[in-house]
């Protein structure tokens, strides 16, 4: 192992295996060093505020000023240091597993914020028991990338706290809004807080207008087209305000039967979007069988959560099975990469013929799709992971998120009378539903 960077080390007398060895001892001591900042900062808000007690400052005022002197030990503003002393004393006093990861060098200052953010709606019980869980083996997160990490810490946040997230989402459906913001070179920044299904459906109206337009031989790049398009649906409309008719929303959500049928709490998932709290994924469903817009696809097998067959002899993914891989995937199965799905590969192609499957399929983004296919690079499955070696030897190991839970617990019928919309509609979709042969 290569001794951690210093000053003096000089790149140029190491092998390519050194070279990728050094980079990694220098993250790991980033990682120890973030760890001893945030210890650093919670001790000297305890220092001050006792002096301010000694001083006989009143409660209100003690600790004041820590955050400035935080920040201007760090190069950066008060208010980053602001927010540099809060992450450490939640840190230091709720989240200990994530300050141990932090000292053992695989968890940075960023995905400790990221914890620390999606949890904070939390108790304090609910809160450590997320740091427990997702914290305290390095095996849990290896290979996630940031949004996944928090989207796996606001799913189960959601999970434990269910009425208050489907509370806090109702709410927030208000506060939608348009705003501009000055980017770099004359250019601007146009961004829209709408609710989870108008926004991932206007955004895959865009993409698909875009795949189409490049499908074309449109020679603009794919955000090219996505802006313009835009921007013309927009400004073309008429300039006197006018009733916008209704367009049907194209949603894609994964939920397991527990959640939907049996008043589970697990969260959904929205494609191109994330977790949802489970009582709005049976909104989402209730509203779109109301509208007549709701189709069923069962995914999985309930007795034992394994996948439904899928295999192919074609050497392409056929259609159901690339549209399943994405759902299964959700994003680049590159360890820690979170980009869109673009390509669908075969972890080992088989140039014999052989089967096309779930299992030796994996969803990547369009850079590491083509980033594996440098010499040196290879990949193979081992159980359901997917293992890819570099060239210098280093291997990183990636799996899809776990199946949902299959059929939802029997529970005794309530002592009370009980509402049910979204049941009995679902029995009738479920009735008149036949899988494909």
């Amino acid at each position: 192992m290569v001794p951690i960077p210093t000053a003096g080390l000089d790149p140029a007398d190491l092998t390519e295996v050194e070279l990728v060895e050094a980079l990694r001892a220098a993250e790991e001591q980033k990682c120890r060093l973030d760890a001893l900042q945030v210890e650093l900062a919670a001790r000297l808000d305890e220092v001050v505020r006792r002096r301010h007690a000694a001083a006989g400052l009143p409660v209100d005022r003690q600790g004041a000023g820590v955050a400035s002197q935080v920040g201007l030990a760090r190069r950066e503003s008060p208010n980053r240091g602001a927010r540099h002393l809060g992450l450490a004393k939640v840190l230091v006093a709720e989240m200990p597993h994530t300050l141990a990861a932090m000292r053992a060098g695989w968890c940075g200052e960023w995905r400790a914020t990221l914890l620390a953010r999606e949890t904070a709606c939390l108790s304090l019980e609910d809160r450590r028991r997320v740091d427990a869980e997702l914290m305290a083996d390095p095996e849990t997160t290896e290979g996630w990338g940031d949004k996944r990490l928090a989207a796996a810490a606001r799913a189960r946040a959601y999970e434990l706290d269910p009425h208050a997230a489907l509370k806090r989402s109702r709410k927030a459906e208000g506060e939608r809004y348009v705003s501009l913001r000055p980017a770099p070179d004359t250019m601007t920044w146009l961004t829209a807080l709408l609710p989870v299904a108008q926004g991932v459906a206007a955004y895959a109206a865009l993409t698909r207008a875009a795949d189409s337009a490049r499908a074309d031989g449109d020679e603009r790049s794919r955000g090219q087209v996505m802006a313009d398009t835009l921007v013309t649906s927009v400004l073309t409309r008429s300039a006197e305000p006018a009733p916008v008719p209704a367009v049907p929303v194209a949603v894609n959500l994964t939920v397991s039967d527990a959640t939907l049928l049996g008043g589970g709490h697990q969260p959904g998932w929205v494609t191109g979007y994330g977790p949802v709290p489970a009582g709005f994924a049976r909104e989402l469903v209730a509203t779109a069988i109301a509208d007549a817009q709701a189709t069923l696809r069962r995914l999985y097998t309930t007795s034992a959560g394994a996948l439904v067959a899928m295999d192919s002899r074609a050497r392409a993914f056929p259609a159901s099975l690339g549209f399943f891989i994405d759902l299964r995937d959700r994003s680049c199965r590159t360890p820690w990469c979170d980009a869109p799905i673009r390509h669908r590969d075969h972890v080992v192609p088989d140039h014999a013929g052989g089967p096309t499957s779930a299992t030796n399929g994996q969803g990547l983004c369009e850079a590491c799709n083509q980033a594996k296919e440098a010499p040196g690079f290879t990949a193979a499955t081992v159980g359901s992971a997917v293992v890819t070696t570099t060239p210098t030897g280093q291997q990183v190991r990636s799996r899809a998120p776990d199946l949902p839970p299959g059929d939802p617990p029997v529970t005794p019928e309530p002592s009370r009378p009980r509402v049910d919309v979204v049941h009995p509609r679902l029995q009738v979709v479920l009735d008149d539903y036949t899988p494909a042969a």
